[in-house]
């Protein structure tokens, strides 16, 4: 790359008086060995015969130059050497967010499982939970423990669709776990991937190298082998977590190409898509349910858990709106390859947790099954990272 020559205009005099322009010699005519470059980056030069400069530095010294970085820099010169101390705190903050997420993702999963083994009504839980972190997110903007995001009429267009996909799939993930086992809805969600390459091979004419289309196979082939030899299979929680994969890749899609150069960091567009999918998923939950259900619900749990219902549905309320949180805000800091295996083992966590817990009973042909496909899923990510 050749250095561009910035020259000053005070740098050489101008003998022609027709023209006020400051004159620029060409590079044939100047004398090469009165300068020198500092620096690829475009550069400020002065002659050391200007007398100027020969007032502020002694005529010995042989070169003496300012070198100034132009504005219109290229991306390799506008890189930083990151000093190590500050490499070493980005590790630790990234590692701080996986630590945080999986907890917080292990102690929702087990709250919201309580919640519907006392309490089967999917649809309010749902809208519980989302309801839950709006309210936190606009008592931290009301508060300005938060600084509020902002957004205009396009902004909310442009969520809309993210807002409808999230909300489908997170009403069928918790019908799902209202039906069949944690574990189960997690391996069987573990699948995702698949769902992506398949929607963006088949909808939206992407291609994949072969690796990618290979790695999809012990997914498959695992989630299938889980949900063939599952103890306690419902065609219903089935559905709901397959249901639940699409609709959460739709949601990445519309989330990739409507928030382009939206400025909204990643607290802020979690708190605003929980906002909008409250106002999508009310209505529906009051015409799928309604109050009559849920005080009828609400007494039977009563009687047979207590008052510790009612701890258990703020609990899966508030950490179901953490989780995600600190998820989105781990985006902000880390690649999607990153975040592709912090998910896969987050998903791990979860599964080994709620059997621990909730004490599933697991056949050695089921766990082989999770296993393969939780390991297509780590294969999925280590493949597909030249292509994000």
């Amino acid at each position: 790359m050749i250095p561009a020559v910035k020259l000053s205009p005070a740098a050489f005099s101008v003998t022609n008086q027709r023209s006020k322009s400051a004159f620029v010699p060409s590079v044939s005519i100047l004398n090469m060995k009165k300068f020198a470059s500092c620096s690829l980056r475009p550069l400020y030069l002065t002659r050391l015969d200007d007398p100027h400069t020969s007032e502020l530095k002694p005529r010995r010294q042989l070169l003496d130059f300012r070198c100034a970085a132009s504005a219109a820099d290229d991306k390799e010169s506008k890189a930083e050497v990151v000093p190590a101390s500050s490499e070493v705190a980005q590790k630790l903050k990234i590692s701080i967010y996986f630590a945080t997420w999986w907890a917080l993702n292990v102690i929702f999963n087990i709250y919201n499982k309580k919640v519907l083994n006392a309490f089967p009504y999917p649809w309010l839980t749902s809208t519980l939970s989302l309801a839950c972190g709006s309210a936190m997110m606009l008592f931290s903007w009301v508060t300005c423990l938060v600084e509020a995001p902002k957004t205009d009429l396009d902004f909310w267009k442009a969520l809309f669709p993210v807002a409808v996909a999230h909300t489908i799939g997170h009403v069928a993930a918790t019908v799902s776990m209202s039906k069949v086992a944690v574990s189960f809805t997690h391996i069987i969600k573990s699948a995702e991937p698949a769902f992506s390459v398949l929607v963006s091979r088949f909808i939206l004419g992407e291609s994949f190298p072969m690796p990618v289309y290979l790695s999809l196979l012990p997914i498959i082939g695992g989630c299938g082998l889980a949900a063939a030899t599952e103890l306690n299979f419902n065609m219903i929680g089935f559905m709901g977590a397959m249901i639940s994969n699409l609709a959460f890749v739709f949601r990445n899609i519309f989330s990739k190409r409507g928030m382009k150069g939206k400025s909204v960091s990643g607290m802020n567009y979690y708190a605003c898509l929980s906002i909008m999918s409250l106002v999508i998923l009310t209505p529906f939950a009051i015409a799928m349910e309604g109050p009559q259900m849920w005080a009828a619900g609400w007494q039977k749990a009563l009687a047979d858990v207590g008052p510790n219902v009612l701890w258990w549905i703020g609990a899966q309320s508030v950490f179901y709106h953490l989780y995600n949180q600190v998820s989105y805000m781990s985006l902000d800091q880390i690649s999607p390859l990153t975040f592709s295996i912090g998910n896969t083992m987050k998903r791990i966590s979860v599964i080994v947790s709620s059997i621990i817990i909730f004490r599933t009973p697991v056949r050695p042909v089921n766990a082989l099954g999770a296993a393969i496909a939780i390991f297509g899923t780590f294969l999925y990510s280590q493949v597909r990272a030249p292509c994000m």
